[in-house]
Protein backbone atom coordinates (compact mmCIF):
# COMPACT_ATOMS: atom_id res chain seq x y z
CA UNK A 1 0.00 0.00 0.00
CA UNK A 2 1.22 3.51 -0.84
CA UNK A 3 0.08 6.29 1.46
CA UNK A 4 0.31 10.02 0.79
CA UNK A 5 0.41 12.20 3.92
CA UNK A 6 -0.41 15.89 3.42
CA UNK A 7 1.13 18.00 6.19
CA UNK A 8 4.59 17.82 7.72
CA UNK A 9 4.07 18.89 11.32
CA UNK A 10 4.34 16.61 14.34
CA UNK A 11 1.10 14.83 13.43
CA UNK A 12 2.05 14.30 9.78
CA UNK A 13 5.60 13.16 10.52
CA UNK A 14 4.62 10.79 13.34
CA UNK A 15 1.81 9.38 11.18
CA UNK A 16 4.30 8.76 8.37
CA UNK A 17 6.75 7.12 10.76
CA UNK A 18 4.12 4.77 12.20
CA UNK A 19 2.97 3.67 8.73
CA UNK A 20 6.51 3.26 7.41
CA UNK A 21 7.45 1.12 10.41
CA UNK A 22 4.62 -1.21 9.37
CA UNK A 23 6.21 -1.57 5.94
CA UNK A 24 4.04 0.79 3.89
CA UNK A 25 5.41 3.11 1.20
CA UNK A 26 4.89 6.66 2.49
CA UNK A 27 5.09 9.95 0.60
CA UNK A 28 4.88 13.02 2.86
CA UNK A 29 4.55 16.54 1.47
CA UNK A 30 4.18 19.99 2.97
CA UNK A 31 3.55 23.41 1.49
CA UNK A 32 6.70 24.69 3.21
CA UNK A 33 9.65 23.29 5.16
CA UNK A 34 8.72 20.38 7.41
CA UNK A 35 7.80 21.21 10.99
CA UNK A 36 7.69 24.99 10.66
CA UNK A 37 4.07 25.79 11.49
CA UNK A 38 1.97 25.16 14.63
CA UNK A 39 4.16 22.30 15.88
CA UNK A 40 7.20 24.58 15.87
CA UNK A 41 5.44 27.63 17.30
CA UNK A 42 3.92 26.15 20.47
CA UNK A 43 5.36 25.82 23.94
CA UNK A 44 5.70 22.06 24.05
CA UNK A 45 4.03 21.34 27.41
CA UNK A 46 3.21 17.63 27.44
CA UNK A 47 -0.19 18.26 29.02
CA UNK A 48 -3.32 20.19 28.11
CA UNK A 49 -3.05 23.57 29.84
CA UNK A 50 -6.06 22.80 32.05
CA UNK A 51 -6.54 19.03 31.60
CA UNK A 52 -9.63 18.81 33.81
CA UNK A 53 -11.54 21.17 31.49
CA UNK A 54 -11.40 18.79 28.52
CA UNK A 55 -13.64 15.96 27.38
CA UNK A 56 -12.80 12.30 28.12
CA UNK A 57 -11.84 11.97 24.43
CA UNK A 58 -8.98 14.46 24.80
CA UNK A 59 -8.02 13.04 28.20
CA UNK A 60 -7.66 9.51 26.82
CA UNK A 61 -5.22 10.64 24.12
CA UNK A 62 -3.32 12.90 26.51
CA UNK A 63 -2.74 10.21 29.13
CA UNK A 64 -1.44 7.71 26.57
CA UNK A 65 0.90 10.29 25.04
CA UNK A 66 2.25 11.58 28.35
CA UNK A 67 3.29 8.09 29.35
CA UNK A 68 4.87 7.50 25.92
CA UNK A 69 6.89 10.71 25.49
CA UNK A 70 10.00 9.91 27.58
CA UNK A 71 10.63 6.71 25.57
CA UNK A 72 9.93 8.52 22.29
CA UNK A 73 12.41 11.26 23.13
CA UNK A 74 15.11 8.77 24.09
CA UNK A 75 14.54 6.67 20.98
CA UNK A 76 14.77 9.69 18.65
CA UNK A 77 17.92 10.91 20.39
CA UNK A 78 19.51 7.48 19.99
CA UNK A 79 18.47 7.08 16.33
CA UNK A 80 19.26 10.58 15.06
CA UNK A 81 21.67 12.21 17.49
CA UNK A 82 19.16 15.06 17.94
CA UNK A 83 17.79 15.24 21.50
CA UNK A 84 14.15 16.44 21.65
CA UNK A 85 14.86 17.38 25.29
CA UNK A 86 11.86 15.87 27.05
CA UNK A 87 12.34 17.91 30.24
CA UNK A 88 10.39 16.73 33.30
CA UNK A 89 9.83 19.71 35.61
CA UNK A 90 6.29 19.42 36.96
CA UNK A 91 3.78 22.26 36.66
CA UNK A 92 2.31 24.73 39.17
CA UNK A 93 -1.14 26.22 38.57
CA UNK A 94 -1.66 29.39 40.62
CA UNK A 95 -4.90 30.85 42.01
CA UNK A 96 -7.29 28.65 40.04
CA UNK A 97 -10.99 29.42 40.17
CA UNK A 98 -11.92 25.78 39.59
CA UNK A 99 -9.47 24.19 42.01
CA UNK A 100 -12.07 21.82 43.46
CA UNK A 101 -12.99 20.53 39.99
CA UNK A 102 -9.30 20.03 39.19
CA UNK A 103 -8.70 17.96 42.31
CA UNK A 104 -11.85 15.90 41.73
CA UNK A 105 -10.67 15.20 38.16
CA UNK A 106 -7.24 14.14 39.42
CA UNK A 107 -8.74 11.73 41.94
CA UNK A 108 -11.00 10.24 39.28
CA UNK A 109 -8.25 9.92 36.68
CA UNK A 110 -5.55 8.90 39.18
CA UNK A 111 -3.22 11.74 38.17
CA UNK A 112 -0.66 13.19 40.65
CA UNK A 113 -2.25 16.64 41.07
CA UNK A 114 -2.33 18.06 44.60
CA UNK A 115 -2.83 21.29 46.49
CA UNK A 116 0.41 22.69 47.91
CA UNK A 117 1.25 25.52 50.28
CA UNK A 118 2.16 28.73 48.48
CA UNK A 119 5.24 29.05 50.68
CA UNK A 120 6.60 25.81 49.31
CA UNK A 121 6.06 27.11 45.78
CA UNK A 122 8.20 30.18 46.52
CA UNK A 123 10.88 27.87 47.94
CA UNK A 124 10.83 25.71 44.81
CA UNK A 125 10.60 28.71 42.45
CA UNK A 126 12.43 31.64 44.10
CA UNK A 127 11.84 33.86 41.06
CA UNK A 128 8.04 33.63 41.40
CA UNK A 129 6.28 36.94 41.90
CA UNK A 130 4.28 37.98 44.97
CA UNK A 131 0.52 38.15 45.23
CA UNK A 132 -0.37 34.49 44.64
CA UNK A 133 -2.23 32.72 47.42
CA UNK A 134 -3.01 29.16 46.25
CA UNK A 135 -1.35 26.53 44.10
CA UNK A 136 -1.83 23.09 42.63
CA UNK A 137 1.15 21.02 41.52
CA UNK A 138 1.39 18.04 39.18
CA UNK A 139 4.67 16.18 39.26
CA UNK A 140 5.93 14.38 36.20
CA UNK A 141 4.68 16.94 33.69
CA UNK A 142 7.30 17.46 31.01
CA UNK A 143 7.93 19.90 28.22
CA UNK A 144 9.51 18.96 24.94
CA UNK A 145 11.71 21.32 22.92
CA UNK A 146 9.46 21.20 19.90
CA UNK A 147 11.87 22.53 17.23
CA UNK A 148 14.32 19.80 18.23
CA UNK A 149 11.55 17.17 18.30
CA UNK A 150 10.57 18.12 14.76
CA UNK A 151 14.17 18.10 13.57
CA UNK A 152 14.69 14.64 15.06
CA UNK A 153 11.49 13.30 13.48
CA UNK A 154 12.57 14.64 10.08
CA UNK A 155 16.00 13.05 10.49
CA UNK A 156 14.41 9.73 11.49
CA UNK A 157 12.18 9.76 8.41
CA UNK A 158 15.12 10.55 6.11
CA UNK A 159 16.76 7.34 7.35
CA UNK A 160 13.78 5.20 6.27
CA UNK A 161 14.10 3.78 2.72
CA UNK A 162 10.32 3.54 2.22
CA UNK A 163 9.66 7.23 2.97
CA UNK A 164 9.78 10.13 0.50
CA UNK A 165 9.76 13.67 1.91
CA UNK A 166 8.78 16.63 -0.25
CA UNK A 167 9.01 20.15 1.13
CA UNK A 168 7.60 23.33 -0.39
CA UNK A 169 5.07 21.44 -2.50
CA UNK A 170 1.47 22.33 -1.70
CA UNK A 171 -1.56 20.10 -2.18
CA UNK A 172 -4.18 22.28 -3.87
CA UNK A 173 -6.93 19.69 -4.30
CA UNK A 174 -7.66 15.99 -4.69
CA UNK A 175 -7.57 13.53 -7.56
CA UNK A 176 -10.81 11.51 -7.80
CA UNK A 177 -11.75 8.44 -9.76
CA UNK A 178 -15.45 7.78 -9.35
CA UNK A 179 -16.15 8.21 -5.67
CA UNK A 180 -12.60 7.35 -4.62
CA UNK A 181 -9.73 9.67 -3.70
CA UNK A 182 -6.60 8.44 -5.48
CA UNK A 183 -4.21 11.34 -4.93
CA UNK A 184 -3.71 15.09 -4.67
CA UNK A 185 -3.11 17.82 -7.21
CA UNK A 186 -0.16 20.19 -6.81
CA UNK A 187 1.15 23.09 -8.91
CA UNK A 188 3.78 20.74 -10.34
CA UNK A 189 1.47 17.83 -11.13
CA UNK A 190 -0.63 15.14 -9.50
CA UNK A 191 0.58 12.67 -6.89
CA UNK A 192 -1.25 9.35 -6.61
CA UNK A 193 -1.58 6.86 -3.76
CA UNK A 194 -3.80 4.11 -2.38
CA UNK A 195 -4.67 6.25 0.64
CA UNK A 196 -4.49 10.01 1.17
CA UNK A 197 -4.14 11.38 4.71
CA UNK A 198 -4.90 15.01 5.57
CA UNK A 199 -2.74 16.10 8.52
CA UNK A 200 -2.45 19.72 7.42
CA UNK A 201 -3.20 21.44 10.71
CA UNK A 202 -4.97 24.79 10.37
CA UNK A 203 -5.08 24.34 6.57
CA UNK A 204 -7.01 21.04 6.73
CA UNK A 205 -10.47 22.62 6.50
CA UNK A 206 -9.42 24.75 3.54
CA UNK A 207 -8.14 21.68 1.69
CA UNK A 208 -11.24 19.57 2.35
CA UNK A 209 -13.42 22.43 1.14
CA UNK A 210 -12.16 21.66 -2.38
CA UNK A 211 -14.22 18.45 -2.11
CA UNK A 212 -17.28 20.33 -0.87
CA UNK A 213 -16.72 18.99 2.66
CA UNK A 214 -17.15 21.24 5.67
CA UNK A 215 -14.50 20.38 8.26
CA UNK A 216 -14.78 22.75 11.25
CA UNK A 217 -11.03 23.27 11.61
CA UNK A 218 -9.81 26.86 11.33
CA UNK A 219 -6.65 28.83 12.19
CA UNK A 220 -6.40 30.30 15.70
CA UNK A 221 -3.40 32.58 16.10
CA UNK A 222 -1.14 32.30 19.11
CA UNK A 223 1.80 34.57 19.97
CA UNK A 224 4.71 33.80 22.28
CA UNK A 225 7.92 35.39 23.54
CA UNK A 226 11.28 33.95 24.52
CA UNK A 227 13.78 35.07 27.17
CA UNK A 228 17.28 33.79 28.01
CA UNK A 229 18.13 33.42 31.69
CA UNK A 230 20.47 31.39 33.87
CA UNK A 231 19.95 27.65 33.61
CA UNK A 232 18.59 27.43 37.18
CA UNK A 233 16.34 30.51 36.95
CA UNK A 234 13.07 28.58 36.58
CA UNK A 235 13.14 24.95 37.81
CA UNK A 236 9.38 24.35 37.32
CA UNK A 237 6.73 25.36 34.81
CA UNK A 238 4.28 27.91 36.24
CA UNK A 239 0.88 29.05 35.03
CA UNK A 240 -1.60 31.75 36.10
CA UNK A 241 -4.50 33.55 34.41
CA UNK A 242 -4.15 31.48 31.25
CA UNK A 243 -0.48 32.36 30.71
CA UNK A 244 2.49 30.07 31.31
CA UNK A 245 6.27 30.16 31.63
CA UNK A 246 8.22 27.13 30.40
CA UNK A 247 11.92 26.53 31.18
CA UNK A 248 14.22 24.85 28.69
CA UNK A 249 17.32 23.07 29.98
CA UNK A 250 19.67 25.80 28.75
CA UNK A 251 17.88 28.67 30.51
CA UNK A 252 15.58 29.81 27.71
CA UNK A 253 12.14 30.71 29.08
CA UNK A 254 9.04 30.66 26.85
CA UNK A 255 6.03 32.74 27.85
CA UNK A 256 2.68 32.39 26.10
CA UNK A 257 0.27 32.64 24.67
CA UNK A 258 -2.48 34.63 23.01
CA UNK A 259 -5.58 33.14 21.38
CA UNK A 260 -6.79 35.18 18.39
CA UNK A 261 -9.36 34.45 15.68
CA UNK A 262 -7.84 36.45 12.79
CA UNK A 263 -7.69 33.94 9.95
CA UNK A 264 -4.34 33.02 8.44
CA UNK A 265 -2.52 36.16 9.66
CA UNK A 266 0.69 35.20 11.49
CA UNK A 267 2.03 38.72 12.00
CA UNK A 268 3.35 39.34 15.54
CA UNK A 269 1.80 42.47 17.08
CA UNK A 270 3.04 45.09 19.53
CA UNK A 271 -0.20 44.76 21.52
CA UNK A 272 0.41 41.03 22.08
CA UNK A 273 4.07 41.67 22.93
CA UNK A 274 3.08 44.14 25.66
CA UNK A 275 0.45 41.76 27.04
CA UNK A 276 2.84 38.79 27.11
CA UNK A 277 5.58 40.85 28.77
CA UNK A 278 3.12 41.99 31.45
CA UNK A 279 2.15 38.36 32.13
CA UNK A 280 5.80 37.31 32.21
CA UNK A 281 6.70 40.01 34.71
CA UNK A 282 3.70 39.23 36.93
CA UNK A 283 4.78 35.59 37.09
CA UNK A 284 8.53 36.23 37.26
CA UNK A 285 9.34 39.87 38.14
CA UNK A 286 13.05 39.48 37.32
CA UNK A 287 12.08 39.23 33.65
CA UNK A 288 11.32 42.97 33.72
CA UNK A 289 15.02 43.56 33.15
CA UNK A 290 15.51 40.75 30.67
CA UNK A 291 15.66 41.11 26.91
CA UNK A 292 13.00 39.44 24.77
CA UNK A 293 15.12 37.23 22.52
CA UNK A 294 12.30 36.45 20.12
CA UNK A 295 8.59 37.08 19.54
CA UNK A 296 6.57 35.00 17.07
CA UNK A 297 3.11 33.77 16.11
CA UNK A 298 1.71 30.46 14.90
CA UNK A 299 -1.66 29.13 13.75
CA UNK A 300 -3.32 26.41 15.80
CA UNK A 301 -5.84 24.09 14.10
CA UNK A 302 -8.93 25.16 16.04
CA UNK A 303 -11.70 22.56 16.35
CA UNK A 304 -14.89 22.09 18.41
CA UNK A 305 -13.91 21.08 21.97
CA UNK A 306 -10.37 20.39 20.71
CA UNK A 307 -11.33 16.83 19.73
CA UNK A 308 -9.28 15.78 16.68
CA UNK A 309 -10.60 14.02 13.58
CA UNK A 310 -8.93 10.63 13.23
CA UNK A 311 -10.08 8.02 10.73
CA UNK A 312 -11.58 7.54 7.27
CA UNK A 313 -14.00 9.97 5.60
CA UNK A 314 -17.04 7.80 4.74
CA UNK A 315 -18.16 9.84 1.74
CA UNK A 316 -14.72 9.76 0.08
CA UNK A 317 -13.20 6.29 -0.10
CA UNK A 318 -9.42 6.41 0.25
CA UNK A 319 -9.42 9.70 2.22
CA UNK A 320 -8.31 9.73 5.87
CA UNK A 321 -7.93 12.47 8.48
CA UNK A 322 -5.58 13.07 11.41
CA UNK A 323 -6.11 16.76 12.16
CA UNK A 324 -7.91 19.34 14.32
CA UNK A 325 -5.90 19.00 17.54
CA UNK A 326 -6.29 22.72 18.41
CA UNK A 327 -3.93 23.65 21.29
CA UNK A 328 -2.79 20.09 21.98
CA UNK A 329 -1.12 18.82 18.83
CA UNK A 330 2.22 18.01 20.48
CA UNK A 331 0.50 16.67 23.60
CA UNK A 332 -1.75 14.30 21.68
CA UNK A 333 0.51 13.44 18.74
CA UNK A 334 1.93 10.06 19.87
CA UNK A 335 -1.49 8.65 20.78
CA UNK A 336 -3.28 10.21 17.79
CA UNK A 337 -0.76 8.80 15.33
CA UNK A 338 -0.74 5.36 16.95
CA UNK A 339 -4.55 5.27 16.86
CA UNK A 340 -4.56 6.47 13.25
CA UNK A 341 -2.07 3.79 12.20
CA UNK A 342 -4.05 1.11 14.06
CA UNK A 343 -7.19 2.06 12.15
CA UNK A 344 -5.60 2.30 8.72
CA UNK A 345 -3.74 -1.00 9.22
CA UNK A 346 -6.87 -2.64 10.67
CA UNK A 347 -5.21 -3.48 13.98
CA UNK A 348 -6.70 -3.45 17.47
CA UNK A 349 -6.83 0.29 18.37
CA UNK A 350 -5.06 1.54 21.49
CA UNK A 351 -8.24 3.33 22.65
CA UNK A 352 -11.87 3.51 21.54
CA UNK A 353 -11.76 5.35 18.18
CA UNK A 354 -15.43 6.37 18.14
CA UNK A 355 -15.11 9.93 19.58
CA UNK A 356 -12.62 10.92 16.88
CA UNK A 357 -14.31 9.38 13.84
CA UNK A 358 -15.01 11.89 11.03
CA UNK A 359 -18.34 10.14 10.33
CA UNK A 360 -21.14 12.37 11.56
CA UNK A 361 -18.77 15.20 12.49
CA UNK A 362 -18.10 16.81 9.09
CA UNK A 363 -20.55 18.21 6.57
Amino acid sequence: MRVLVVGGGAIGMLSAQRLAEAGLEVHLLDQGPLGQESSWAGGGIVSPLYPWRYSPAVTALAHWSQDFYPALGERLRHETGIDPEVHVTGLYWLDLEDEAEALAWAAREKRPLEAVDIGSVHQAVPALGPGFSRALFMSGVANVRNPRLLASLRAALLRMPNVVLEESRAATGFVREGGRIVGVSTPSGDLRADRVVVAAGAWSGKLLATLGLELPVKPMKGQMILYKCAEDFLPRMVMADGRYAIPRRDGHILVGSTLEDVGFDKTPTEEALASLKASAEALLPALAGAEVVRHWAGLRPGSPEGIPYIGPVPSCEGLWLNCGHFRNGLVLAPASCQLFADLLLEREPIIDPAPYAPAGRIG
